[in-house]
Parts: C-alpha cells; sequence; structure tokens
C-alpha cells in the first residue's frame, strides 16, 4: 500500500467545464483526496459539487469545518470560504482575501504544500491573472508535483502562464493526460518527507513582526509605498525565488497582478463615482437655474446655468477617458 496521494486542482474562469473534464476521466477507486479551489463570487450558491457527482466517478462535496481527509474524495472549497488542510483535517477560514479572492487558490496550495510535502501534486488549470502561482511555487519547493495545463488548451490561458514563468513545473499538459499523470502519481510509492525550511509558511507572522520592529524604531523596513486596495492599510513587499508578492498586516495578499487589477478596480470606481457626482452637479444646478428664473433673478439663473454647463463638460470629457481606457466599465447603478 502507497500513501494515498494529496491533490490541489485550481481554477478560475472557465474551471467548471475544465475540471469536470479532468474528473470524468478519473477511476473511483483513485488512491487520493482531491481538494480543488474554484473563484466562486462571495455570494453565489455553489453546485458544483452536483456537477461532478453526475460524472459517478469521485464523489465530491464542499467540506465542513473539522472534517477527516479521506481518500477516494473531492473536497471542493465553499464560497467566501478560504479552504485549508492540516495533517489528516480540513479547515474553512472567512480570512481575509488572497488576490481579490475567497477562496484563494494559493491559500489551499500552500496549506497542502505544508502538511503534505512530497505527497502534494498542484494542478493549475484555466484562469485569468495568475491566482495559485505562489502557492505552487511552495509545493515544488517542499518536494511536491507541479503540473500546469497546456496554456494553448486552456480557456483562458493567463495562470497558467503565470505559473509556468514562474514556477520550475514538472509537466504541462492538456487534460487527458493530466488525468493520466494523476493515476499514475497516485500509484507511486511516496518516500520520506522533504523538511519544511521555506520562509514563505510564516509570511503573515513576517509581516506582523517587520511592522513591529519598524513601530519600534528598529528598522527601516521592507513597506511598499502601495496600499492595500481592502482595507487601505501599507502594503509589504515579500519576495520569494523570482516571485514579488505583496500583503498587509491584516493578511490582504496580492501578486503584481492581482494588485495591479484592483487598482484598476478602485479607479475605474472612482470615476464612475465623479462621473454620478458631476451628472448630479449639473441637474442641481439646471433646477437651481429654473428656480431663479420663475423668480425673475436673472443673474443667478445664468451663473446657474453657467456652472451646469461646465458640469456638464467634465461629464462628456470624463465618459470619454472611461469609454477609452476601460473595455467593460462598470455601470454607476451597479457601485451600491
Amino acid at each position: 500500500m502507497t500513501k494515498p496521494n494529496i491533490i490541489a486542482i485550481g481554477a478560475s474562469a472557465g474551471g467548471v467545464e475544465t475540471l469536470s473534464n479532468l474528473v470524468s476521466q478519473l477511476p473511483s477507486d483513485l488512491n487520493a483526496a482531491i481538494f480543488v479551489a474554484i473563484h466562486f463570487p462571495p455570494r453565489a450558491t455553489s453546485v458544483l459539487p452536483q456537477i461532478l457527482n453526475r460524472l459517478k466517478t469521485i464523489p465530491a462535496q464542499h467540506p465542513a469545518e473539522g472534517n477527516a481527509i479521506t481518500p477516494g474524495q473531492i473536497y471542493i472549497a465553499p464560497p467566501d470560504h478560504h479552504l485549508f488542510v492540516r495533517q489528516g483535517h480540513i479547515h474553512l477560514d472567512h480570512g481575509a482575501r488572497e488576490n481579490g479572492h475567497r477562496p484563494a487558490i494559493n491559500t489551499l496550495f500552500r496549506s497542502i504544500a505544508y502538511a503534505y510535502g512530497r505527497q502534494a501534486t498542484g494542478v493549475i488549470l484555466t484562469g485569468t491573472l495568475d491566482d495559485g502561482t505562489a502557492g505552487l511555487l511552495t509545493i515544488k519547493a517542499r518536494g511536491g508535483i507541479a503540473i500546469v495545463q497546456d496554456p494553448n488548451e486552456a480557456l483562458f490561458a493567463g495562470m497558467p502562464l503565470s505559473a509556468i514563468n514562474a514556477v520550475e513545473v514538472d509537466e504541462i499538459l492538456r487534460v487527458r493526460d493530466i488525468a493520466k499523470r494523476l493515476i499514475e502519481l497516485s500509484l507511486t510509492p511516496i518516500h520520506e518527507q522533504k523538511p519544511m525550511t521555506d520562509e514563505i509558511s510564516h509570511e503573515g507572522e513576517w509581516v506582523a513582526q517587520e511592522k513591529a520592529a519598524i513601530e519600534q524604531g528598529e528598522r527601516t523596513g521592507l513597506a511598499s509605498t502601495f496600499t492595500c486596495p481592502d482595507c487601505g492599510g501599507v502594503l509589504w513587499e515579500l519576495h520569494d525565488q523570482n516571485l514579488m508578492r505583496y500583503r498587509c498586516h491584516v493578511g490582504h495578499a496580492y501578486s503584481i497582478d492581482s494588485l495591479l487589477s484592483e487598482k484598476d478596480n478602485s479607479l475605474e470606481r472612482a470615476l464612475w463615482t465623479a462621473y454620478r457626482a458631476l451628472e448630479e452637479k449639473a441637474a442641481l444646478a439646471r433646477r437651481m437655474a429654473a428656480q431663479a428664473q420663475r423668480s425673475n433673478y436673472s443673474i443667478s439663473e445664468a451663473n446657474f446655468l453657467e456652472r451646469a454647463a461646465e458640469a456638464e463638460q467634465h461629464v462628456a470629457v470624463l465618459k470619454q477617458v472611461l469609454l477609452q481606457q476601460i473595455e467593460l466599465p462598470i455601470q454607476p447603478e451597479e457601485m451600491d
């Protein structure tokens, strides 16, 4: 008997279809426990377990806090919860988002790397941006296997390409070949665990220590000039091999790409807020002009009409900026 393999799979856009394709090609007696993190909207209702269970291969479920890990099961992170593991057990957490996501792929991958070392296999499937890259790097550093879907096959190549560029992955495969490789790995004897030496395992504590040291005047620190899009706190710059990331002291974490994306979103929302405020200013000025006209205050009427025209000119300019720079603009009514 070999130790059961621990497989962690991460996906984002296009992930449900790709994961279903992968699971459909796995045997029901696979000697592995499979953990899945797919980006769901926070208030979404996930029916992914039901979708996978229709395939009648490996049973799938959203686990509960503290569930024991059993081989031959697929455990899927529920919406708005991080999924992570300790030896033998599953844990759910509503902690800080990573790369703007909860569940985050990095959170799952790192926990599996620390808990299972050489037993761990990380698989990155289709998705945008780069969540999962840092976690896959940790799996690789801890002696596990790193597998990435062929970007030419992926519905969205961002996540696979990011992983390939940052991690010395073991395999770049099409989905059918990923399934074959996972079956092979589940039958391969697993040797002694590699001891954990990677500082990244304590990066949350490391950031807290750095912050405390700076506050006490003990060092100049590695705080960046950027603020956290989630809480507005200082972002701390973390380096791991050739991968640079940012984390605030409460735990929000970002890669460079995800931070840039969040800043784009913040800017877009700010621009739409300004757009709406200017439109309201123009409407209010015209209403005041009408009131002045009824009262025969011609000078006030002219002043209000001038202010309305000025606001409308600003609206037109801002609208052009939004349409030119933002491919899929968020409409003002969607901000609330």
